[in-house]
């Protein structure tokens, strides 16, 4: 079972020495996973513990003024990290006490004195430390004088453009989902408990299990053919899902998942579930009464059905 480390500050976690990995590692794309790979297989070599350090909140997050999408929770990243065989994480607080210390006291502190660093690898526009002044040759150079070796991997190019979660991002934004799917290695996923709502979908004909998604900011948003997974099964029960803020009734401040599943008949609350999109059906949009929003309710849940490959003449039996 992985390891879960939140500081800085603490007694050496890899005494026999590692090979670590060093990001933000949003989303896990297909670029993460072969440098998570390179690391496994270093570790290995050496006879090392194999490690990630990333960053909660994401840097660009602490940094951005406008609030950054993300393509994987905290939960569904570690638990990335844990399939791609690493065996500590140390995910470090991105605060203002992190980004005041220098890249050099980064490198001592972290790298050297915390994971008794042999090899650390990164992407080759890795930047760390106070106001960014941390780079590549920085680590080549204290790791000669520390005793580890700094690896840069190469991007990984898909289509003729290097992986990243930008693109990822770019794509989901545009309901591209095959093409996201083509980078990440896997479908887009959404996964989280389901709570308790205010049961207006059951009153319409269209009990949801619904997903707070809180702070998390989604790549995604509006009405969705979907594919769900219940617990730790895959995603395979067919649903239609509105990921957004209800704009015509009971508006929220934060966004809601709310997934309608076709054809179940189950008490779903308390339970993690976790949502595939599959296909945009349009943007969230207010409606001028409940008759013209459940008719739209209808009509998206017919063309979620054909999308899916399901009898849509069945949306309303």
């Amino acid at each position: 079972m992985m390891r879960l480390s939140r500081d800085v500050a603490g007694p050496c976690l890899a005494p026999g020495g590692s090979v670590m990995a060093v990001g933000a590692f949003d989303g896990l794309h297909r670029g993460h996973q072969a440098l998570l790979a390179q690391v496994r297989e270093r570790a290995a070599a050496l006879g090392c513990v194999p490690v990630v350090v990333s960053f909660e909140p994401l840097p660009r997050a602490f940094f951005s003024k406008e609030p950054l999408p993300r393509l994987s929770s905290v939960r569904e990243k570690l638990q990335g990290f844990a399939a791609a065989g690493m065996e500590h994480a140390l995910l470090l607080r991105f605060n203002t006490a992190l980004t005041a210390m220098s890249a050099e006291d980064f490198v001592r502190r972290v790298l050297v004195e915390r994971l008794a660093a042999r090899e650390v690898w990164v992407g080759a526009d890795f930047r760390f430390g106070h106001k960014r002044a941390g780079d590549v040759a920085m680590l080549e150079r204290m790791g000669a004088e520390s005793g580890f070796k700094a690896c840069t991997m190469p991007s990984v190019l898909l289509d003729d453009s290097r992986v990243s979660a930008s693109r990822v991002r770019m794509l989901l934004a545009a309901g591209e989902f095959a093409g996201a799917e083509h980078l990440l290695g896997r479908p887009f996923v959404i996964e989280g408990r389901v709570e308790y709502g205010n049961q207006l979908g059951r009153t319409l004909g269209f009990p949801t299990a619904n997903i707070h998604l809180r702070q998390r900011v989604s790549p995604v948003q509006g009405i969705f053919a979907v594919r769900v997974g219940l617990g730790e099964s895959e995603c395979s029960w067919p649903g239609v899902a509105s990921l957004g803020v209800r704009p015509t009734v009971n508006e929220v401040s934060e966004p809601l998942l709310e997934t309608h599943l076709f054809d179940f008949d189950g008490d779903l609350y308390g339970r993690r579930m976790a949502v595939e999109f599959v296909a945009k059906l349009r943007d969230e949009q207010k409606f001028d009464s409940l008759d013209a929003l459940t008719a739209q309710m209808d009509h998206d849940a017919r063309s979620a059905r054909e999308i899916l490959g399901m009898n849509p003449v069945l949306a309303r039996a």
